[in-house]
């Protein structure tokens, strides 16, 4: 080791560069955030897309009233989010780095942002989501999503006014209550069988039924093996009306 005057200023000079340099690197780790560039090729309901590159991505953290299910508010939840991120959108997808990456439907776990815009959090204060925090796990963003979901529930914002028995449990999945009168659509009760499903005997297409409807006349989960006229299939996996998680 050399301690001359230079020896030592070199070494100081060494040690104050990789100071610098671990500080960078902790500064662009900070709570294990990492972001991946994308692009929307499709939204297929209020908390679920799909990227041009083929993969699906259920955003972290929120729930929305299941499409196809005849809850209130599951159209006007994905209208919202098309509104947020248009087809072609240029979108920055972020890791949370203490929650699952992947469901167990294969999409990608995460937190979209538009620009400066948190979509995630730009849902639930517009009132079109509620946050979820699913197994009880909670994330970057779980207190910033629950005191906007407060906020917007006192407000009556999105499904909070439009769907009164709504209550607010980030623990459970969002339960909005059907948005009709539970009766049927005219017609559901006709003969034969929509010959784009199997599984189940679905009724022709029209009238437009929903997974509650089928539900009520024992029909499970169906296969898609045609157009899907129905759109029973929400999460584009080939199967509609499937348990919810």
């Amino acid at each position: 080791m050399d301690w001359s005057p230079t020896g030592v200023r070199l070494l100081s000079t060494s040690l104050l560069v990789l100071l610098a340099l671990l500080l960078v690197a902790g500064a662009s780790g900070h709570a294990g955030a990492r972001s991946e560039p994308a692009v929307v090729a499709s939204i297929t309901d209020g908390d679920t897309l799909r990227l041009t590159s083929g993969e699906r991505v259920r955003l972290l953290q929120i729930d929305t009233p299941e499409l196809g299910s005849g809850e209130c508010y599951s159209r006007a939840a994905r209208t919202a989010l098309l509104q947020r991120l248009p087809v072609g959108s240029r979108v920055e997808l972020e890791v949370d780095t203490r929650l699952d990456h992947v469901d167990r439907y294969g999409r990608l776990l995460r937190y979209v942002h538009r620009g400066t815009m948190n979509v995630n959090v730009a849902l639930v204060r517009a009132g079109a989501a509620a946050p979820y925090f699913y197994d009880g796990d909670t994330g970057r963003y779980a207190a910033r999503l629950l005191s906007e979901a407060r906020t917007a529930r006192a407000a009556r914002r999105g499904l909070w006014g439009a769907c009164p028995r709504t209550g607010l449990n980030p623990y459970a999945q969002v339960d909005t209550g059907t948005s009709g009168s539970g009766s049927g659509p005219r017609g559901f009760t006709g003969s034969g069988c929509d010959p784009n499903y199997a599984g189940g005997c679905v009724p022709p297409y029209p009238p437009d039924v929903d997974c509650a409807q089928l539900r009520a006349r024992g029909i499970g989960t169906v296969r898609i093996v045609g157009s899907d006229p129905h759109h029973l299939d929400g999460d584009g996996d080939g199967l509609g009306c499937e348990p919810p998680r």
